[in-house]
């Protein structure tokens, strides 16, 4: 009997002491209560309690953890069935909150955050529902963490893992893309034909013009030429009337030996002409030729005579 009731005695004074010494580890809180009351929550490190009468409430993890939502079927605005899973980052800040405000708090999260998951995917279109992942995540973030902040929660981020439409409906979107990217291709191609066809006309037009002023600087200057030739033309002819009309017979025989040489060098050079038939007398031309011999004589005289005059010294 002894030995028994020893016994007995040292495991109520383990029990006892395992009731008085309690030690929080770090990143947990626990809650403490009296009868069944909670009275306070107790911080990481060593602490003392009266045994039967204080105990421990819940023990709450303090640390960020990760929730993962499973995946469920979300109806878009414009009817499309997509299959959607996310995760959530989360923390407790207030273990007391966490511990009696709600029952299940993983439960009540993955409810919340389900059923906000198809509040906002409904409300989008599935274009937008793909493309829109970012403005997903903060509607989803700021809606969950208002819900969960009377739970003593704080809901640090929710990612979206994955929004998977039904096969056909991908099939379909490819096939739209696809036919997009080909749209958009031959717009490209026919605004590159345009643009050819504008720069070909462009520089067909500038060659045009290009070559209308050559033409034009071209006639521009055989007029000039031809205007200068018929000016030299006039000032020989008013040389040889001048010369005519003071009587020297030799710049008449000048004038018509030259018009004289002209048609001759004019028959000669015809391609259709053989052979050169001259029905007039030879001496007719080189009587032409003297006149124009004395001619040259008489207009050297003249010159000579210009140049004594020049030199003779002036009267004292």
């Amino acid at each position: 009997m002894g030995i028994v009731f020893a016994l007995i005695v040292v495991v109520v004074a383990m029990i006892v002491l395992a009731k008085l010494v309690r030690i929080v580890p770090q990143g947990f809180e626990w809650t403490v209560e009296r009868f069944g009351k909670y009275t306070r929550t107790l911080s990481p490190g060593l602490h003392f309690l009266i045994p039967f009468i204080y105990d421990i409430g819940r023990k709450m993890n303090m640390m960020e953890q990760v929730l993962d939502v499973p995946s469920q079927d979300v109806i878009t605005k414009d009817n499309a069935v997509v299959r959607v899973d996310g995760v959530v980052f989360y923390q407790v800040l207030d273990a007391a909150k966490a511990a009696y405000e709600v029952s299940n708090l993983e439960q009540a999260a993955l409810a919340l955050i389900m059923t906000n998951i198809r509040t906002v995917l409904g409300s989008m279109d599935l274009d937008e529902s793909l493309s829109q992942r970012d403005a997903i995540n903060a509607k989803l973030l700021k809606v969950v963490d208002e819900a969960t902040h009377p739970w003593g929660v704080k809901v640090n981020r929710i990612e979206i893992k994955d929004i998977a439409p039904p096969r056909d409906l991908v099939d379909s979107m490819a096939r739209q893309m696809k036919a997009e990217r080909e749209k958009r291709a031959n717009i490209l191609e026919a605004e590159g034909f345009r643009q050819a066809a504008v720069l070909k006309a462009d520089g067909e037009k500038q060659s045009a013009i290009l070559a209308a002023e050559g033409k034009k600087e071209a006639a521009f200057r055989e007029a000039e030429a031809r205007i200068r030739l018929a000016e030299a033309e006039a000032q020989a002819t008013k040389l040889v009337s001048d010369a005519i009309a003071s009587g020297n017979v030799n710049a008449l025989n000048y004038f018509v030996a030259n018009k004289y040489v002209e048609a001759l060098k004019e028959m000669a050079h015809s391609p259709n002409q053989k052979m050169l038939m001259l029905p007039m007398e030879a001496t007719g031309i080189l009587g032409s030729l003297a006149g124009i011999a004395e001619l040259a004589k008489d207009s050297l005289a003249q010159q000579q005579e210009k140049l004594a005059v020049r030199r003779q010294p002036p009267l004292s």
